[in-house]
């Protein structure tokens, strides 16, 4: 006899992103759910149907886009913009997900272990997580402190052999994404029994930039060196012209500031969950390092002999 069992559906934003990608990598290899990913632009469906087997068009800056998009859905992994839309964005798909009957929401959020937290785009995720409570749905909250990602990605903190960022020299917590898309993945297999209602913490270990450049250093052979700026450094190196900037990045700007200054010092705590999840530690940065070293050696054009190692030097 056929099992009627049905699998739960799973729609992942964010599939052509970092994060998004390896979710969608990793959930379309398991049998247990059905997957369908997203995107806003509707020439690539086809491809992502052909690699995914399912596609829709979503729009996070189109609610319209949303009611076809949930239909059928049962578990949301809610991935948005990184500008001050998220706000916006966040509250219109929550409110379709409650329409459509979602029954679990999965939201990746920011590491804020304290309700006091004043830096505008920590507090957006913290008001977008009160209002997922609020719509009565399933949810588990997802807070990853730094990427190690953004080393290389995002904010593009490796370049020309220099690794920049503007906190002096205090220490923040870093998680490799791939950890965190770990996680994820196990979230949205198990489902709102065993994850309803939690909130699980990534910070794999704590260091400033000048142990992550010596970090980099030792895994690529080449030498990387710390260019530690001010925060008010952030914004002038992010554009010229501070009036088409996004609120979002002066956000980015108050956490370097008050990371500085003592008031976002919880952001160096080291919190792992990932071994109640998954079994295991999340990675440090130099098994990180180590899984994408051509890619760090690529980034670190500025080099010069490191022991016995000749390297060119521009």
């Amino acid at each position: 006899m056929v099992s009627s069992t049905i699998k739960p559906a799973v729609l992942i934003l964010g599939a052509t992103g970092q994060l998004g990608q390896i979710i969608a990598d990793r959930l379309r290899i398991n049998n247990a759910i059905s997957l369908t990913v997203t995107s806003r632009k509707s020439e690539q469906l086809p491809k992502l149907k052909e690699k995914y087997g399912h596609a829709v068009y979503l729009d996070l800056d189109d609610p319209r886009s949303f009611a076809n998009a949930l239909t059928g859905i049962e578990r949301l992994f809610l991935l948005t913009g990184y500008t001050v839309d998220m706000l916006v964005q966040s509250k219109a798909i929550v409110d379709a997900a409650t329409k459509a009957g979602v029954k679990h929401i999965v939201h990746l959020g920011v590491f804020t272990p304290k309700a006091d937290c004043y830096d505008p785009h920590f507090a957006w995720h913290q008001m977008v997580e009160v209002y997922i409570k609020a719509s009565g749905i399933s949810y588990t909250f997802l807070h990853p402190n730094c990427f190690m990602q953004n080393l290389t990605g995002f904010y593009g903190m490796v370049k020309n052999g220099k690794v920049r960022f503007y906190a002096n020299d205090k220490k923040f917590g870093w998680i490799a994404l791939e950890d965190v898309a770990d996680a994820a993945v196990k979230i949205l297999i198990e489902g709102p029994s065993k994850h309803y209602g939690k909130d699980y913490w990534f910070s794999t270990e704590a260091l400033n930039i000048q142990e992550v450049a010596q970090i980099l250093s030792e895994v690529t052979g080449q030498e990387f060196l710390d260019d530690s700026q001010s925060p008010e450094q952030f914004i002038k190196d992010f554009s010229a012209d501070k009036t088409y900037i996004d609120p979002y990045f002066f956000g980015v700007e108050q956490f370097f500031k008050q990371l500085v200054d003592g008031r976002m010092k919880y952001v160096s705590e080291v919190r792992d969950d990932l071994p109640k999840l998954i079994g295991r530690k999340g990675m440090t940065l130099k098994e990180w390092a180590k899984l994408h070293k051509n890619e760090l050696i690529k980034l670190g054009a500025n080099t010069i002999q490191i022991g016995p190692m000749s390297l060119n030097k521009q």
